[in-house]
């Protein structure tokens, strides 16, 4: 797995331009929205995003800073999920989905001591994933992931839930961002 290849993929997924009027996130290219593009620099049209710039928002922004290269040299599967959710749902979020899971799959703490919700990968989330991988191996960490998608898909649908206008979306991120 090559963080590389997870930026082509959202980009695949996400698609060129948009501006759909029941997205809060107003414009986007490349799945990168125009606020975001603005605190990275980016002054022009949203249309004219070069593509290159969403790469590097993207591996900053959904990689390098929240540190999920450090979750990859443990789990692959689980930091391509993180990624993932980072750029849907935001970095603290999908942190804390994993900090969550690690918490409720360790027994009581018989494994590891439950981890704060600080939503930062850090020494002690790291720690966990490290006892939690090798206590419960390749199998292990398809359960964890299951449990962040889970975690994930309500997310979701408690969106939709909350507001109408995101119906219009709910179809789309079942079916592209779960599983």
């Amino acid at each position: 797995m090559d963080v590389a290849d997870l930026i082509d993929e959202v980009i695949a997924r996400e698609g060129g331009y948009s501006n759909h009027p029941a997205d809060r996130g107003g414009p986007t290219h490349w799945g990168i929205t125009q606020a975001v593009a603005r605190a990275n620099g980016y002054v022009g049209p949203m249309q004219a995003l070069p593509r290159a710039q969403a790469v590097a928002i993207y591996r900053r922004l959904y990689w390098d800073q929240p540190g999920y290269g450090f979750v990859a040299e443990l789990a692959p599967t689980i930091a391509a999920e993180l990624f993932d959710t980072a750029v849907n749902m935001g970095v603290s979020t999908a942190t804390g989905f994993l900090q969550r899971a690690l918490n409720a799959l360790n027994r009581n703490q018989q494994d590891y001591p439950d981890l704060k919700l600080d939503r930062v990968i850090g020494a002690r989330t790291l720690g966990a994933l490290r006892a939690f991988r090798a206590l419960r191996g390749a199998a292990g960490e398809r359960v964890l992931f299951k449990a962040i998608d889970a975690m994930q898909g309500e997310r979701y649908i408690a969106l939709a839930e909350r507001r109408p206008a995101n119906e219009a979306f709910l179809y789309g991120w079942l079916a592209n961002r779960i599983g």
